[in-house]
């Protein structure tokens, strides 16, 4: 195969793949045998055998080829000039109406940063595992901005972990301000911001601490810890837009097909599962447990396989509701939407696999809803022996005060705080029926709203019940104006 044809294999070809390439020394066929990163049409990153040696490969092709390519080549080349630990680039070669292609050396059995936090992200916030793991990246962070670079697109998985070093990849991310020489204050600020911003919320107490890691590597400035929350809280607010922007469109992390009959969008890697569940969505439905039918919606657990998913399809009751519903976005698609907003934010919700919107003539009609089934009690339930004593777990009640925070903290309503739709579940409480959710824009709007939702779950408890005073006094009565500004609706 030559390389301009990896243009048009789309996004998961037959593996192996043999590539032709031509450098220097002649042309040689890459015998690619696993994909790493695939954006169709445009870059293939896998591992593969070169002339004999397993080798890392990045290929480029399409109309962005040759300046994707020479922005890699340029960032390799960086790192190398300035003594970071980086993978040995092997061979390269540009070709005009080809594309563009670099080699690097193999690092059998590297472990990804990424790969050890997530081994550790479950423990309590900033244990020495943790910690282990940061202090590493912090400090190969701190080493490169001393040399005069950053990574625009700095996260765990680009720090390599290989016989005893801490490898930088990704050279299309390198930039630099003046190679050799320590980045300015600001860059500093900036970049650092980037990388804290995509650590768990419950990090954020220890970003003081954290930041010792990398001023032991580099200690050219001060850094105010507030310079850098606003920084952090500013690179929060573009991840989740571009994350909301992302759920519904195609990508490496969602399966999205619109269309003028329909509009269908799946997690990328339940793609295959998902599929057949709305295709059978009805059916699944009639042969399911229902928890409620008829009228505006109708919810079912379902059994697919091993697996127990709840289904929710949006019905419409009839032509007047349909002239209601036909030109806005379907309640499906809002939960869908809002439940993966709450994921991203790390707040518990079953995770939403898929939604399906059927459309005529790109008027909306029914649409469904699919998401993990959640088997732990609601509130009510796990709460019902103690509404008359009051002597509901301490760490049940501390893990409502959670809750309430982070909706605080992110300007976050529910709009149906009814026991029936807070779950426990893994020592956490989980929220569900999330069509009306709403992350407001101004602390105003959101101060309304959480003495609405607040009233609203308190009612879940006789106003006289020694449960109903223990909730109440642990919960905050109103929103501060102090509340963090950092959020976007």
């Amino acid at each position: 195969m030559r390389l301009s044809e990896l243009a048009d294999i789309g996004r998961t070809p037959a593996l192996p793949l043999t590539v032709t390439l031509a450098d220097a020394a002649g042309s040689a066929d890459l015998q690619l045998l696993s994909l790493l990163r695939v954006l169709p049409g445009q870059r293939y990153v896998g591992a593969g055998v070169w002339r004999g040696r397993p080798v890392l490969a990045k290929l480029l092709v399409g109309s962005k080829a040759a300046r994707h390519f020479q922005r890699e080549l340029q960032g390799v080349r960086l790192l190398a000039e300035q003594g970071m630990t980086t993978p040995l680039l092997l061979a390269d070669g540009l070709t005009s109406g080809e594309g563009g292609w670099l080699l690097f050396e193999f690092l059998e059995n590297a472990e990804s940063l990424g790969e050890a936090w997530a081994q550790v992200e479950s423990l309590p916030a900033l244990a020495d595992e943790q910690s282990a793991v940061l202090a590493e990246a912090l400090g190969a962070i701190g080493q490169l901005h001393g040399k005069g670079l950053w990574q625009e697109d700095l996260h765990l998985d680009n720090l390599l972990r290989h016989g005893g070093q801490l490898y930088l990849i990704d050279g299309a991310g390198i930039r630099a301000q003046t190679a050799g020489q320590p980045l300015s204050r600001q860059k500093v600020l900036e970049n650092l911001g980037v990388f804290f911003a995509q650590l768990p919320k419950a990090l954020e107490p220890f970003t003081e601490e954290l930041l010792v890691y990398y001023l032991l590597s580099n200690s050219e400035h001060a850094l105010p810890l507030e310079a850098l929350q606003k920084q952090i809280d500013k690179v929060r607010r573009w991840r989740l837009k571009d994350f909301l922007l992302k759920v519904g469109r195609e990508c490496t992390l969602f399966s999205v097909r619109r269309g003028a009959f329909g509009l269908r969008a799946i997690r990328r890697e339940e793609e295959a599962a998902m599929v057949p569940v709305l295709e059978q969505a009805d059916a699944l439905l009639d042969q399911g447990h229902l928890y409620k039918t008829g009228g505006a919606a109708s919810v079912g657990k379902v059994q697919v396989g091993e697996r127990t998913l709840v289904i929710k399809r949006y019905n419409i009751k009839g032509f007047a509701h349909w002239l209601k519903r036909f030109w806005r976005p379907s309640r499906a698609w809002h939960s869908w939407r809002e439940g993966n907003r709450l994921a991203f934010l790390g707040i518990a919700t079953p995770k939403p696999l898929a939604v399906l919107e059927k459309r005529f003539l790109w008027l909306r009609g029914r649409a469904c809803l699919v998401t993990e089934f959640l088997p732990g009690p609601d509130i009510i339930e796990r709460f019902a022996p103690y509404v008359e004593s009051g002597d509901a777990p301490e760490a049940e009640l501390q893990a409502l005060e959670l809750l309430f925070a982070q909706l605080i903290s992110e300007r976050i309503s529910h709009g149906d705080f009814k026991g029936h739709n807070v779950f426990w579940q893994e020592d956490r409480w989980a929220l569900i029926d999330l069509d009306s959710m709403c992350q407001h824009g101004s602390v105003g709007s959101f101060a309304q709203a959480y003495v609405r939702d607040r009233a609203r779950f308190m009612r879940n408890w006789p106003q006289g019940s020694a449960l109903y005073r223990v909730i109440d006094q642990r919960l905050p009565n109103e929103v501060a104006d102090s509340s963090s500004a950092n959020r976007t609706g």
